[in-house]
């Protein structure tokens, strides 16, 4: 199947965690229209079983290829980790197919170094221990050192990040043994991005805080640029947000990213 260079790039997130993905591809590829795919009625995905990420995964996916996508970026670990090997036999070749984890991983393996690496990341996304079996098998100089933070994600949802309750969240948290002495912490949650700031105050002396956002994007346009892909009209792309439940906090969140007002889509995923 011949792909289109004028079609859109699909994202998709439980929540709003994958808008850090979108806003770092918006910025890497400001020609390119984006369909973003909100499942907000499912989120967090972090708890999900994996047979129902998966059903979740393929429903939305349904609904970009539909809408003509070229590419569709999985902007989530937990469905990166549970649905991706599926849906690349799903999709084949209807549109390029990406997620946030290995992008993560090569760059991790390629420009850390020798060093004790510690994750953070939603239940789902540690239990599958995906980043621990790459790392073991293409980088085993990395030494993994990784912890579920199940709160931070709904806390983001729900709008709680730079304030106090967030602080003493994210303290308590990184505070665990299991991250001690870490050299950098990768972002193994596409929400944890909207934290970043005050992961870093943590950290003195400061350490690497690493999120796959602006990585992703980088993979992304490499990926369109080989097999041509990339968008030639110059006219300014008119995004689209469509979520499976409405949410103030997704409203408002989408705006902040791509500041200008937002309308958004329902698209229930079952009737």
């Amino acid at each position: 199947m011949k792909l289109k260079s004028s079609a859109p790039i699909g994202i998709f997130d439980s929540g709003i965690g994958g808008l850090t993905v979108a806003k770092a591809i918006n910025d890497a590829l400001p020609n390119e229209q984006l369909i973003y795919f909100g499942d907000t009625a499912h989120l967090p995905y972090g708890d999900k079983s994996e047979a129902a990420i998966q059903a979740f995964s393929i429903k939305i996916a349904d609904v970009l290829l539909d809408k003509g996508c070229k590419a569709i970026v999985i902007a989530c670990n937990s469905a990166s980790s549970a649905a991706y090997l599926l849906l690349k036999e799903y999709i084949r070749d209807q549109a390029i197919v990406m997620n946030v984890i290995d992008p993560m991983v090569a760059w991790v393996g390629n420009q850390v170094g020798n060093k004790k690496v510690g994750l953070i990341g939603t239940k789902r996304t540690v239990q599958s221990n995906i980043y621990l079996q790459k790392f073991n098998h293409l980088f085993p100089h990395i030494e993994l050192h990784s912890l579920a933070t199940p709160l931070l994600a709904p806390m983001i949802e729900e709008g709680f990040y730079n304030n106090r309750i967030s602080h003493d969240v994210i303290w308590q948290y990184l505070s665990d043994p299991q991250l001690n002495d870490i050299q950098a912490l990768i972002l193994a949650c596409t929400h944890y991005p909207l934290i970043k700031s005050e992961i870093e105050k943590f950290y003195q002396p400061p350490i690497q805080v690493l999120d796959s956002s602006g990585i992703v994007a980088a993979q992304l346009h490499q990926a369109l640029a080989k097999d041509n892909l990339l968008r030639q009209d110059t006219a300014p792309p008119r995004h689209q947000f469509l979520v499976s439940d409405f949410t103030e906090a997704f409203a408002s969140s989408a705006e902040v990213f791509f500041r200008s007002k937002v309308r958004l889509q329902l698209h229930r995923l079952w009737n």
